[in-house]
């Protein structure tokens, strides 16, 4: 009885050891899976700033994994259009995309609150409402029933308020632009007589030179001194009211996320947590000399836009965003978030940021108005 027993006993051992032998050459197979995605932009190839960041993206992703997830970056057109890449994610064209939310209006108005918002939140706060409170889980519900995934991408910062072929002394000289402004801040220039064209960055310059347009904001001085948008334009406006900063989204398919084992996803979103910090970083260290040199070397006027633009800005900003934020239950609940943690930060940066700020710079602006 007893040898039979032992027998028994080897014969379940040699099993389970079986088992685990399985299980383990399961997992060494899984491990070394690759998988070989596609990345579609809105951006040029290499675009400065924002288009080097999903180049980022990739080459941490393949160094981080070893090599079992590479990922192949396309530029605006060289796959799909730029305005395209929700699209081509949603329906698998591509497993991955890297834009601005506020392009796909047209099929979610809310994603608007999670690009940019005139006189909303800049890139420090934005940050912080997305990672935490509750803005990130918000943005992937919206995006629920598209089947893609999303995760913050970068930021531009505070950006300019745009490139004019006239100057501007009063919010009279608007009437009758036609001006490139994407977003909600298109929607406020246009109730200030100002005609709204979309177009994506890669068409800017020619449509600026040859007056299609009148006037065009892109994003700041790195990206529009490699645009060499002071070719096509005379006077360069600031502030960026319209976009305190406009945060860049990395969309992922989400059955190709599904299909990646555990490691490769925690490795995704860490390299994309990466890319959204060095982005801002980026811009933040070049925009200053490439200011420099459209005003040193290429005589830029830099202007301030006059205070009747900012306050008939500002109020009609204030219409816009809550008719959006009427618009649906979801875009309300957004909104609500939103403004509930810009209200908190406000206040404290009021007692920090901005009062070092003015502590930094008692005598206030002294740049050329």
């Amino acid at each position: 009885m007893k040898l039979r027993s032992l027998a028994m006993a080897v014969a379940m051992t040699g099993a389970a050891t079986g088992l685990m032998l399985v299980s383990s050459v399961d997992n060494t197979a899984q491990a070394q899976e690759t998988f070989e995605w596609k990345m579609v932009t809105s951006w040029p190839k290499n675009f400065p700033g924002v288009g080097q960041g999903p180049e980022r993206l990739a080459k941490l992703v393949e160094e981080m994994s070893d090599g079992r997830l590479t990922i192949e970056v396309f530029g605006a057109g060289q796959l799909v259009p730029g305005f395209e890449v929700f699209d081509a994610v949603a329906e698998g064209t591509a497993e991955m995309g890297h834009s601005a939310s506020y392009y796909w209006k047209g099929k979610a108005p809310a994603a608007q609150f999670f690009a940019a918002v005139p006189f909303g939140m800049n890139a420090q706060e934005m940050n912080a409402w997305l990672h935490y409170g509750g803005g990130l889980d918000l943005w992937n519900e919206l995006y629920d029933d598209f089947g893609v995934d999303v995760m913050a991408a970068g930021a531009s910062g505070v950006q300019m308020g745009g490139w004019y072929n006239k100057e501007i002394n009063s919010v009279d000289d608007l009437d009758g632009l036609k001006m490139r402004m994407p977003g909600l801040g298109g929607e406020v220039m246009n109730r200030m007589g100002v005609a709204i064209v979309n177009m994506p960055g890669g068409e800017i310059f020619t449509s600026l030179q040859s007056g299609a347009i009148d006037a065009t904001e892109w994003i700041g001085p790195y990206n529009d001194l490699a645009f060499g948008l002071h070719q096509a334009a005379d006077y360069y406006y600031y502030p960026g009211w319209h976009e305190p900063t406009v945060m860049f989204e990395a969309i992922v398919n989400d059955e190709a996320f599904a299909e990646l084992p555990a490691d490769l996803q925690a490795i995704l979103r860490t390299a994309v947590r990466d890319v959204n910090a060095d982005v801002l970083d980026e811009y933040t260290a070049r925009n200053n000399d490439a200011l420099e040199t459209l005003v040193n070397e290429h005589d830029v006027e830099l202007r301030r836009l006059p205070a009747d633009v900012l306050a008939q800005a500002k109020e009609y900003s204030a219409e816009v965003v809550a008719e959006l934020a009427e618009s649906s239950d979801m875009a309300q609940k957004i909104y609500d978030s939103y403004k509930a943690f810009q209200d908190k930060v406000v206040n404290y940066h009021a007692i920090s940021e901005q009062a070092y700020y003015n502590a930094r710079n008692p005598e206030g602006d002294t740049t050329s108005e």
